[in-house]
């Protein structure tokens, strides 16, 4: 069975509201995008900005593309891969997510503090750090990763209240 083939010359060629919707349905398809991510990536597909943005308009009053949905996803799939709340938000900050959302979104996270501690232990194994050198080298593992200073402490054992 063939399938037939848009190109992609066609959404330029003929800029129309149906086919600017029909270009972020596709896009929609294959993954979940934030609403900025989606306007750019249509207008770099060569549509109008005010077709652009009445398609985003209606996906969103269709719930097609919310962006607490997006955050709140984001957050789960990043925070499950062992990254830290700090490099999270910046991620979502990049990706056009107002910080409303963002704040909101970690806030149902997962224990930052704990998931800090298995990032370290995953990475150095279950002993504590020995000395301070190999302390400040879990730490900046952990700082790159994202977390705040207070789930460093909490990690690597500095920190007397590990609740």
């Amino acid at each position: 069975m063939r399938r037939l083939r848009v190109s992609k010359a066609a959404g330029r060629e003929d800029g129309s509201a149906a086919n600017v919707r029909l270009a972020a349905l596709r896009l929609l398809a294959r993954r979940d995008f934030a609403t900025a991510e989606l306007r750019q990536r249509l207008l770099a597909r060569g549509f109008e900005p005010a077709e652009v943005e009445e398609s985003v308009n209606e996906l969103t009053a269709a719930k097609a593309l919310d962006d607490a949905r997006y955050a709140g996803n984001y957050v789960t799939y990043h925070g499950g891969r062992g990254e830290g709340p700090l490099r999270i938000a910046a991620q979502l900050r990049h990706l056009g997510v107002a910080d409303g959302l963002i704040e909101a979104a970690l806030a149902g996270g997962p224990d930052w503090r704990a998931l800090a501690r298995q990032a370290r232990q995953s990475r150095f194994g279950a002993k504590p750090p020995a000395n301070w050198s190999e302390k400040a080298r879990q730490a900046r593992f952990l700082q790159y990763r994202g977390f705040s200073a207070d789930h460093i402490r909490a990690a690597t054992g500095a920190d007397s209240d590990l609740d």
